[in-house]
């Protein structure tokens, strides 16, 4: 049998800002936005915080009205990623086999290490003590046959807790919870199960796979296979895959767009700050992806695949502005862009060499973005300009870096099986 851990930064962004602040310890805190400017939501938060009624996703105003002590300070994703690092370096002294979840979660299969390491407890009390001696946060960690009992697990009790969820004891423990504490049961999918009779993890296991099917399709399968524990995904080898599967940016602008020019402003801004994120974090990109919203609210997206990984400023800017002068008639102004770095893998892994590219010229690029980098990191975002910026200063006046949007990856990627690989469909 399979012995498959679940580990899970408590409150991540809040606690390695808390080791950062600790001015702050004892006040309700909360991470995103920027409340100088009133804008910005809620990414993450405290246990005081959480008690006070704050949650993610809430703006910072709805978040003052619940807590007025609460303490806001701004997102720093390099931050959150290096710790990131930090742990998967201390997992990786238990297994190779290791899969991010997001920034701050992990799954091991210790199955092997567990003839040299004790059983899955030994290991996960362990890690726990280790994470917390070394990068002085917690984790709480589910230990199961399975990587989606795992993860209830690690949910199960917070903060800084071991939860074992076996053969024996998940009726009790898992079946007995509402459907919407297993993974992938979201509000619509609750109410729809909550309509048909279905209010419990256990409902779902008890009840027939055809029936599960008919009311919500192909997950129909996989909930059930999820409730009753045959889940079988693996635990994808340790390689060059990041813990997140882009990062990205978006503006509403401060007037609208009107012209070709006024978009590449911002297409180069936005550009910018992702590429300064990939760098910082060793990423390179294969994807890259533009929203545009007019001032209707329609807004689209559009992405294409390019033909080398990158982190250059100008490759990611100039496939993203192609891909709007292809897409985007002018039928209305635009009120926001966005661009987004996809399919990212480390800066490491290896790259098939075109005769056809000029490759003293990419690295050149290279390092002068790294220049600019550097400079900026020293003596602020406006020390050092592109030429187009100054046509018009009130466009280019965003410093997007300070917002970033990181996207964490979802189970059923990288092959990862569902119910409908299970029951043959």
């Amino acid at each position: 049998m399979r012995t498959i851990l679940h580990s899970d930064m408590n409150n991540c962004y809040a606690s390695i800002e808390l080791l950062h602040h600790p001015e702050f310890r004892g006040r309700p805190l909360a991470v995103g936005g920027d409340p100088e400017a009133r804008h910005g939501i809620v990414l993450a938060k405290d246990q005081l915080a959480k008690a006070a009624g704050v949650k993610t996703g809430m703006a910072l105003w709805q978040a003052r009205q619940v807590c007025p002590d609460i303490v806001f300070v701004p997102p720093r994703m390099e931050l959150y990623l290096r710790f990131s690092r930090l742990a998967r370096e201390i997992y990786a002294e238990y297994t190779d086999c290791q899969e991010a979840f997001g920034v701050d979660e992990s799954w091991l299969d210790v199955t092997y290490s567990s003839r040299c390491r004790g059983d899955g407890l030994s290991i996960a009390r362990e890690i726990n003590a280790r994470v917390k001696d070394e990068l002085g946060i917690t984790v709480s960690i589910g230990v199961s046959w399975n990587k989606i009992f795992a993860k209830f697990g690690s949910d199960y009790k917070k903060p800084d807790a071991i939860t074992v969820i076996d053969r024996d004891n998940y009726r009790d423990i898992v079946w007995t919870k509402p459907a919407e504490d297993l993974l992938y049961v979201g509000r619509s999918t609750r109410v729809r199960l909550n309509r048909a009779g279905i209010f419990t993890i256990g409902d779902i296991a008890r009840s027939d796979p055809e029936y599960l099917h008919r009311l919500l399709g192909k997950m129909g399968y996989v909930l059930h296979m999820f409730a009753t524990g045959e889940d079988q995904t693996p635990v994808n080898n340790e390689s060059y895959e990041v813990p997140v599967k882009s990062i990205g940016n978006s503006t509403t602008t401060p007037r609208d767009l009107v012209c070709d020019q006024d978009v590449k402003i911002i297409i180069y801004v936005l550009a910018e700050s992702v590429s300064a994120r990939l760098r910082e974090n060793n990423f390179r990109c294969n994807v890259v992806e533009i929203s545009v919203r007019d001032n209707g609210l329609f807004t689209y997206t559009k992405q294409t695949k390019i033909e080398r990984s990158t982190d250059i400023t100008e490759e990611i800017a100039v496939v993203a502005y192609g891909l709007f002068r292809a897409s985007y008639d002018w039928h209305s102004p635009i009120r926001s862009v966005g661009v987004r770095a996809c399919d990212l893998v480390e800066s490491t892994v290896p790259v098939q060499l075109d005769m056809f590219s000029d490759e003293d010229m990419r690295q050149k690029k290279h390092d002068l973005d790294q220049t600019i980098d550097e400079i900026r990191n020293r003596f602020g975002y406006r020390s050092v300009q592109r030429g187009m910026m100054y046509l018009d200063r009130s466009l280019s006046s965003l410093n997007a870096k300070e917002d970033n949007t990181v996207h964490p990856h979802s189970y059923f990627e990288d092959g990862n099986r569902t119910g409908s690989d299970r029951y043959g469909t």
